[in-house]
């Protein structure tokens, strides 16, 4: 190769040229290549910080724009505090004014006066300016009493208003919201976090108008001495706003941070105190284990705080110093002049009152400024909650006659996963309940039993198929409609620690109720053996939270049970009925059943053939499928699953 020379080390071959130009234009050509991947790299930093800076200002135009929306949900919930409120704004921003003015009135007066030796008609004036600045304190503290009472009620009101908002709003969610994690973030920041940020905004913004209105008169009055008094007031504020505005960011975005870790931090604080988990954690000793996690879990949320807050108050020092020493450069720079003869005593005292409250309201301008700030912050949290919709739609037209069923709810390829997962619980399912039959579904846990209670009553809608009531298709009827067809007894009944009669009466709490069919109810479902033996009967209260009378397991069932009963819809849906009762009880309990059950549609979810065995049809269900179907002597013939199954629970 002409211009080249090659060589061979450690068997490799190298080859370098022999004109001294050629390396030179190629370490050349690999400069201009460096610099212009270093440009790309600095053209693709300035759009990342580009996209940062636009990203910010939407974020917030967004905030602001939730003002007046927190505005009208303040002045919609108490609209006379509020205008009594902002009256007191007005005339407290005015009274500081008066009181630097009648300052250095009171002072040139005595100044006066004290030339004026032995003239006791030069005090008069004097008396009348020192009458008006007591009248001005006096008016200025009594209004202060009343703006924290005025400022009382309106904290009350609001916060009962927005507290009775996020329960319209819970009530309103799909169930799908409560099983969600992010759903839980999200309710704790609009309930411990952001319910007092609406009122607190408005108060704010009322604080920093007062603020404004006093600032600009005090202003009007140091540009009678000079111009650069108020250019000096306001520089000297700069820091404190800075130092206000950053940390202001860094505790919201600490706060947004954090928050799963205050919902653990409650968990474990829960476990610790709370009365259904005492037991198991008496028993297993498992009081250390959760209180070392809720120390550790503490801690680590403390001494965040506890850093951030010493970082804050190190530059609030540094910022009120320089405030300090700007004052005291202007006072000393006001006194000088006036021993040259270029003031009255009365004007230093105005300068030092105005300066010294001109900062105090810089300061009290800034608190409030970021306190805006950061409830602005909060309140998106808020607004978010309230913004999330329900997931199950309503039918844009409803079918015009109301259902009443007749022949039977289908499920017709049915598929459903839970949001968030990619595992069926239940895939291609059919399924067909005849009206006025008693149906029993049987099957292992995991099988999908729950979820198929979950889509019947359209708590959750399928992914795949269709759910039919008689020949109408759930979706097109209205929720409360279909619900209203479905009375359900879940797994786990809430115990409401009411009265027995309100436990059984909320079932149908919309209807008006009397004592006869609440007994009537508890009957049917077997609780008004332990009911009679209460102190008051169905006047006792329930439950240990307000010192009310506790049940067993098996009581608290039967509560439930009549609870269901008494609410007169077609379908009655029942999961594990029996759980807690002893075969006795079951035996008794199916007897009155199946005359409670005359003319509706019933429904049993259970593990006990004792209690299957009892129904009309009975389908066995094993991985979200229907594998056996048929009574109860069928099965047994068919001696597949079922039988197996009943032959071990005989045994």
């Amino acid at each position: 190769m002409s211009g080249w020379r090659c060589f061979y080390r450690s068997g490799t071959r190298d080859c370098k040229h022999t004109e001294p130009w050629v390396p030179a234009l190629a370490a050349r050509i690999a400069q201009i290549q460096n610099q212009t991947g270093s440009y790309a790299s600095r053209c693709d930093t300035i759009r990342r910080q580009n996209t940062i800076v636009k990203a910010r200002i939407t974020q917030a135009r967004k905030q602001l724009s939730n003002i007046p929306r927190a505005i009208r949900m303040v002045w919609n919930a108490a609209p006379g505090w509020s205008s009594l409120w902002a009256a007191l704004i007005l005339v407290q921003g005015l009274l500081p004014v008066a009181t630097v003015y009648l300052t250095k009135a009171l002072v040139d007066s005595l100044s006066f006066a004290v030339s004026q030796k032995n003239d006791p008609a030069a005090f008069t004036t004097a008396i009348y300016y020192l009458v008006a600045m007591a009248a001005v304190l006096i008016t200025t503290a009594a209004l202060k009493a009343v703006a924290q009472w005025v400022q009382t009620a309106q904290s009350e009101i609001v916060q009962d208003y927005i507290k009775d908002q996020v329960h319209s709003q819970a009530i309103q969610l799909d169930l799908a919201y409560f099983e969600t994690p992010g759903y839980y973030d999200k309710l704790h920041r609009a309930t411990i976090d952001a319910i007092t940020r609406p009122l607190t905004l408005i108060q704010s913004l009322g604080l920093i108008a007062q603020s404004c209105i006093t600032l600009i008169a005090m202003i009007g009055i140091l540009t009678t001495l000079s111009t650069w008094l108020p250019v000096i007031l306001a520089v000297s504020s700069l820091p404190a706003l800075y130092v206000a505005i950053k940390y202001s960011v860094k505790h919201h975005r600490l706060q947004m941070w954090r928050t799963e870790k205050f919902r653990l931090s409650n968990y474990y604080s829960n476990k610790l105190t709370d009365r259904d988990s005492a037991a198991e954690v008496r028993l297993f000793a498992l009081g250390e284990y959760f209180r070392s996690r809720y120390r550790k879990l503490r801690l680590s949320l403390r001494n965040e705080q506890i850093d951030l807050s010493r970082k804050q108050a190190a530059a609030e020092f540094l910022a009120a110093l320089s405030a300090l020493v700007a004052m005291g450069i202007t006072v000393a720079w006001t006194a000088a002049s006036i021993i040259r003869g270029g003031g009255s005593l009365g004007d230093l005292a105005m300068i030092y009152q105005a300066f010294n409250q001109g900062q105090k309201l810089m300061q009290a301008l800034l608190g409030n400024i970021k306190q805006l700030y950061t409830s602005l912050l909060f309140i998106e949290n808020l607004f978010a909650f309230l913004e999330l919709k329900p997931q199950l739609p309503e039918p844009e037209l409803p079918a015009l006659k109301p259902v009443a069923l007749k022949k039977s709810i289908a499920l017709e390829n049915v598929s459903f996963r839970y949001p968030g997962s990619e595992q069926y619980s239940l895939q291609n399912f059919n399924l067909e309940i005849p009206a006025n039959k008693v149906v029993a579904i049987v099957g292992e846990n995991g099988a999908g039993k729950s979820t198929l209670i979950k889509l019947l009553t359209r708590l959750y809608d399928p992914v795949e198929g269709q759910l039919r009531i008689d020949d109408t298709d759930m979706k097109e009827l209205p929720l409360d409609q279909v619900r209203r067809l479905f009375t359900v007894m879940f797994q786990s009944p809430v115990q409401y620690q009411q009265s027995v009669a309100d436990n059984i009466s909320i079932g149908d709490w919309q209807s008006e109720t009397g004592p006869e069919a609440i007994q009537q109810a508890a009957i049917g479902a077997g609780a008004d053996t332990p009911v009679n033996k209460l102190p008051h009967q169905y006047e006792t209260l329930l439950g240990k939270l307000f010192g009310g009378s506790e049940l067993s397991g098996g009581e608290w069932q039967r509560i439930a049970l009549a609870r269901a009963f008494l609410r007169a819809a077609p379908v009655i849906i029942l999961d594990e009925p029996t759980s807690a009762m002893d075969s006795w009880a079951e035996a008794d309990w199916m007897d009155r059943f199946r005359n409670l059950t005359e003319g509706r549609t019933a429904l049993i979810i259970t593990h006990r053939f004792t209690t299957a065995m009892r129904a009309d049809i009975v389908h066995v269900m094993t991985d979200g499928q229907i594998t056996e179907s048929g009574t109860h002597r069928e099965l047994l013939q068919l001696n597949g699953h079922y039988a197996a199954s009943w032959k071990r629970q005989q045994k």
